[in-house]
């Protein structure tokens, strides 16, 4: 079995993980993560064998000299996963990725949306027709920011959405996920983001004409599924279109409207066991992280309060 391709192995271990039922993009990411670091190995290895822990540390040596520190950490997750695989269908006698140091995880730092107006200014922006654009779609685009600023949703999340996704009786209304690491979720939906919902799936219908439930609900102006790239690029669009390009952290993008709904979340006074059901953290260290800030805000907030400046010079 150890003479069978890296390649051959690598189907059978997304076959396996499949049965999990994570997103397509998950599987991607795997497949990604895999293929990467065994093509930057040297010497180039036919069979699992020759991956040894020197040849695998130089392989990731190389792979994380272009890659952030959470890209590196993510691929080295999932090569542990595959050799863990591997070990227990007995491929290989032991799992070698003891042997390759992982980065330390950085403490997340919430980057959302400067402003305090920024998301209503974005969305009010972003509603309006732009006749300069070739075919603009201003139900659709808006659809997207309010996924992720009303409901959290990450980029793969949204992508992975189906028109039965949104769901429930009026009052009750829901958004299924199939959330990261194949973690679903519901997450409640309110009036505002069912409404743009609504008028999303009839400006589609009025395009392309019905669909059924299984259908992804994000799509191009072309009617095919959207993807990540296509995604990416019309969020970049949104904040240029609304002129707040200078009020998003460097780096975030999408990630910022996610951030953004956690950040509000905190400052609404929900606990971190409440945001991190929401918003599908795998930790709880990681939604305490935006209580932890929004704490600070507040501070310094009431330390640049004219009155309390005042107060410390009086003694």
């Amino acid at each position: 079995m150890q003479h069978v391709s890296i390649a051959e192995l690598i189907d059978e271990f997304l076959a396996a993980r499949a049965t999990r039922k994570p997103s397509v993009h998950t599987l991607d990411a795997y497949r990604r993560d895999l293929g990467s670091v065994v093509r930057l190995a040297e010497p180039a290895p036919l069979t699992v064998s020759d991956l040894s822990p020197r040849v695998l540390r130089g392989a990731f040596a190389r792979f994380a000299a272009t890659r952030s520190p959470a890209s590196v950490s993510r691929a080295w997750s999932s090569w542990n996963a595959f050799f863990t695989f591997l070990v227990t269908e007995q491929v290989i006698p032991g799992n070698p990725m003891s042997a390759v140091d992982k980065p330390r995880q950085t403490a997340l730092i919430p980057k959302p949306l400067r402003g305090e107006d920024t998301p209503e200014v974005l969305l009010k922006a972003v509603s309006r027709k732009d006749d300069t654009q070739r075919d603009p779609w201003p139900e659709r685009d808006v659809v997207v920011l309010a996924l992720a600023l009303c409901a959290g949703l990450r980029l793969s999340e949204m992508l992975a959405l189906r028109v039965g996704s949104v769901s429930g009786r009026a009052g009750e209304r829901r958004v299924e996920v199939a959330g990261k690491g194949g973690r679903p979720r519901t997450v409640p939906i309110e009036d505002g983001l069912d409404a743009a919902v609504v008028r999303y799936l009839e400006s589609r219908r009025v395009r392309f004409g019905r669909v059924g439930s299984t259908a992804p609900l994000l799509v191009d102006r072309r009617g095919a599924a959207l993807q990540r790239g296509g995604l990416q690029y019309l969020v970049r669009s949104c904040y240029r279109r609304a002129g707040v390009g200078d009020r998003v952290p460097r780096g975030a993008q999408l990630h910022a409207l996610r951030h953004t709904f956690a950040t509000r979340l905190a400052e609404d006074g929900a606990n971190a066991s409440e945001i991190m059901r929401l918003l599908g953290h795998a930790s709880l260290a990681t939604s305490q992280s935006y209580i932890e800030v929004t704490a600070e805000q507040q501070r310094a907030a009431v330390q640049a309060n004219r009155t309390n400046r005042v107060l410390s010079e009086l003694g």
